[in-house]
């Protein structure tokens, strides 16, 4: 015996009464489902989109309470010659509660199943007629049938299935106490088209739960999807930007190992500062291009060109117009000291919302503004409405165009401005601005745009 104990798996041993552990705990769970709801006091479609589908509840549940209540006195009254006021409270107790149905449907059998039981009693006492149908006459029946698919509908799946096996136990209670000359098939008929019910209303139920987490999953895949896309065109903004940064700091590296040959007369100690400049300018560099080996993605080749500016801008318009699209440039002669960095963003917002153009109004009729004004570089990018109604060359974009549009601005502290005219067309409107003007700097300063420091990687 103690080679068996020891060879089985840890953990308490089962009871010896386990299967009547199982019954209590079963019938402890059906009977805290029949107890509690499962849901919480709202009516039934109360999230639906539009007012007359979440009014459409109450509707259906004063027309069955208009409808059985009058129903249930005339055939109690006339059928089973019960006297009118039994069977006026019988029909009450009875059909009333299915008011409860579109937002307490429990309760609302809390109260008419015990009416419908007082009920089988009432009519037990009388003489059986010939249209005697017992324990559930025929309206009792079908407005317990609309009780069940409610339940259906609003509650859990042991609730159900406690309900159903207390009016199954009822009905066979009566049918066993009651005499032999009373026509019982209710009893029997009721759990059967009560099963079918529930399951009806179960499958419903568990239809729209299931529709409603699709429609969740499918909200949270969406706010997913466009943090990824923002995440990846910060990632390429990024890449983009450490050409500019690694421009200054190479930049700064030459002007401090240079500087003891161009400077004569320099102390030892203002050799060995421009000397310890030098290393950390490299080693700045070197920190840079193992931060860009983390940003840049698996398989992917940087961009070995030049990165382009406000100077390409016509070269740009030139191709665009060759793609098909009429495009017109008005570019300041002037615009400034011009920041590495607004720059770029410049020329790639420019490029984005051509592409845009491109894409979703072919043949468009666009102006392309770049001025300098108040401390700004301002971009405006103006397209018309298609010539002709055609559908887009993209039915679905990636999502990065107005994403990265709004984090170049961003990153310069600029502002941006999109959305649709009036005659059809879109407008884009960027502002970043520019360093104040200076003084002219020496040939051994720093450069005239050295003011405008790029962002940390903090703030990308």
């Amino acid at each position: 015996m103690a080679t068996s104990s020891s060879s089985s798996p840890a953990g308490p041993p089962p009871p010896a009464d386990g299967l009547l552990s199982a019954a209590r705990r079963n019938l402890r769970e059906l009977a805290h489902g029949l107890s509690h709801t499962s849901h919480p006091s709202t009516p039934l479609l109360a999230d639906a989109p539009k007012r007359w589908q979440r009014l459409l509840p109450y509707v259906v549940v004063l027309a069955l309470a208009a409808t059985f209540i009058p129903v249930t006195i005339t055939v109690l009254t006339s059928q089973y010659g019960m006297p009118g006021a039994v069977a006026g409270a019988l029909g009450v107790a009875q059909a009333a509660p299915l008011l409860m149905l579109a937002h307490r449907p429990l309760q609302a059998w809390w109260i008419i199943f015990p009416a419908d039981i007082v009920g089988a009693l009432v009519l037990l006492a009388r003489d059986p007629g010939r249209l005697d149908v017992w324990p559930w006459p025929p309206p009792t029946l079908v407005a317990y049938l609309f009780l069940l698919l409610a339940l259906g509908l609003r509650e859990t799946r042991r609730t159900v299935v406690a309900v159903w096996a207390a009016t199954a136990a009822a009905g066979a209670v009566l049918h066993l106490i009651a005499p032999s000359d009373r026509a019982t098939g209710s009893a029997l008929l009721l759990p059967i088209l009560g099963a079918v019910v529930l399951v009806i209303g179960a499958a419903v139920r568990e239809r729209g739960e299931a529709t409603r987490r699709l429609a969740e999953q499918e909200t949270i895949s969406e706010a997913e999807r466009a943090q990824r896309t923002l995440l990846e065109e910060r990632t390429r903004i990024a890449r983009e930007l450490h050409d500019v940064v690694a421009h200054h700091m190479s930049v700064i590296t030459v002007q401090a190992d240079s500087a003891p040959y161009r400077i004569s007369g320099l102390p030892e100690p203002a050799r060995e500062e421009f000397a310890s400049i030098a290393a950390a300018a490299r080693e700045s560099l070197g920190e840079m291009r193992r931060l860009l080996s983390v940003l840049r993605s698996d398989g992917t080749e940087g961009d070995r060109a030049p990165q382009p500016g406000l100077d390409r801008l016509q070269q740009l318009v030139e191709a665009t117009v060759r793609a098909g699209l009429p495009v017109t440039l008005s570019r300041a002669a002037d615009l400034g000291e011009v920041p590495s960095a607004v720059d770029l963003s410049a020329y790639r917002i420019v490029q984005e919302a051509l592409a845009n153009v491109v894409r979703h109004a072919p043949g468009a009729p666009t102006q392309v503004s770049v001025r300098a004004a108040a401390g700004h570089l301002n971009v405006l990018v103006v397209n018309g409405p298609a010539p002709k109604p055609a559908s887009p060359l993209e039915s679905a974009g990636t999502g990065h165009g107005l994403v990265g549009m709004r984090e170049r601005v961003r990153l310069t502290g600029g502002t941006l401005d999109t959305g649709p005219l009036p005659d059809g067309g879109f407008r884009v409107a960027a502002r970043m601005p520019l360093p104040p003007p200076g003084p002219p700097s020496g040939p051994s300063g720093p450069p005239s745009d050295s003011p405008a420091v790029p962002p940390s990687s903090e703030d990308l």
